[in-house]
């Protein structure tokens, strides 16, 4: 048996074993392990123009691509240069072809290279390796994704949850704020913080004041976990006050009557995190009510929690706990995927 390895029956499971936080070498391995192999995000479809420079997951994969936009379709392309590996593209741009800045070397706009300065003579030569890589790339509502090696087919990993993109919730959204948060504590750590709405009557008073907590519940998929919170209002009128949908393994879309909020978890030390923030808003004048208001307090109530078990699970005397088999659903759920990828080849 694997050594990442948690029950499937949550009343028998016992969870992680603390090492897999405590250890960087674990944290080294779950870079190719976990996040090369699954789909991540890369922006807002409206953000960007039609040749966009960016970094898949800065600071875990920190992989150059880039982003181009053509009249009939959008693709992602590795944004390094075949020949001596130079960045290509340093700024969003227009363009009809993309010109390495070092030895000339031109590509199409799909990645083909199409012209060679002084290679007269080299034997075999172009050939497939000298093309721009295409990373796999989806776009659902307007959001943009790719992968570097993806495990699942990007429909396989939001089975079941596609609805929540629907023309309703993502037309006429607007980027209006973008922030980060230093987290003292492991990646994995905040998004099982994330994934319970069991802490919310001792962590979040605020919050519990509007969320009817009898009436949260869970819903599991193949790659991912809905939480629906409703409010006394919402609950009479069978409308969700919230959902909060996460992806595997660090991708969090949170569904409000105003918009959405969209929160990237990225690893930087088996014992620091950095949490994206972005905010794309629909309706403005919901800013402030409801489950989506003041989440700036919600987060630093989070980040005090989390940062205390990082500190306790470094204990000589925790190994594993076990699960409350009606409010932690969903972290189970995200053990068991951690423990199927870790376990992988």
């Amino acid at each position: 048996m694997s050594r990442f390895f948690v029950d499937p029956d949550i009343k028998k499971a016992e969870t992680l074993a603390a090492d897999f936080y405590t250890d960087p070498a674990n944290f080294e391995i779950s870079k190719e392990k976990i996040f090369a192999r699954s789909w991540q995000f890369l922006t807002g479809g409206h953000d960007i123009g039609e040749v966009t420079p960016m970094t898949l997951l800065p600071g875990v994969l920190d992989e150059p691509v880039v982003v181009v936009r053509t009249a009939g379709s959008t693709t992602c392309l590795s944004n390094v240069c075949t020949h001596r590996g130079k960045i290509l593209v340093e700024e969003p741009c227009s363009a009809d072809l993309i010109r390495c800045r070092y030895h000339g070397r031109r590509f199409a706009l799909d990645g083909r290279m199409i012209s060679m300065p002084e290679f007269e003579g080299v034997e075999n030569f172009p050939n497939r390796s000298d093309d721009l890589t295409k990373l796999p790339f989806a776009e659902i509502g307007g959001f943009l994704f790719a992968s570097v090696s993806p495990s699942c087919e990007f429909s396989d990993w939001v089975e079941g949850v596609e609805g929540l993109f629907d023309h309703d919730a993502t037309t006429g959204l607007v980027l209006t704020g973008r922030r980060e948060y230093e987290v003292n504590a492991h990646w994995a750590l905040y998004c099982e913080n994330y994934l319970e709405g069991f802490h919310i009557p001792y962590v979040h008073k605020g919050l519990n004041a509007v969320v009817d907590y009898g009436s949260y519940r869970t819903d599991m998929f193949r790659y991912s976990s809905v939480q629906t919170a409703f409010s006394g209002e919402e609950l009479r009128a069978d409308r969700a006050a919230a959902r909060y949908l996460f992806l595997f393994p660090n991708l969090m879309f949170n569904f409000y009557p105003w918009g959405i909020s969209v929160n990237i978890v990225r690893p930087v030390t088996h014992e620091k995190t950095v949490v994206e923030f972005l905010t794309y808003v629909r309706d403005e004048n919901l800013l402030e009510k409801g489950a989506g208001a003041d989440l700036h307090t919600v987060e630093m109530e989070d980040e005090a929690v989390v940062e205390s078990v990082q500190k306790g699970i470094r204990s000589r005397f925790y190994r594993h706990g076990r699960y409350s088999a009606t409010k932690e659903q969903g972290t189970h759920h995200f053990h068991r995927l951690i423990a199927e990828f870790m376990s992988k080849a």
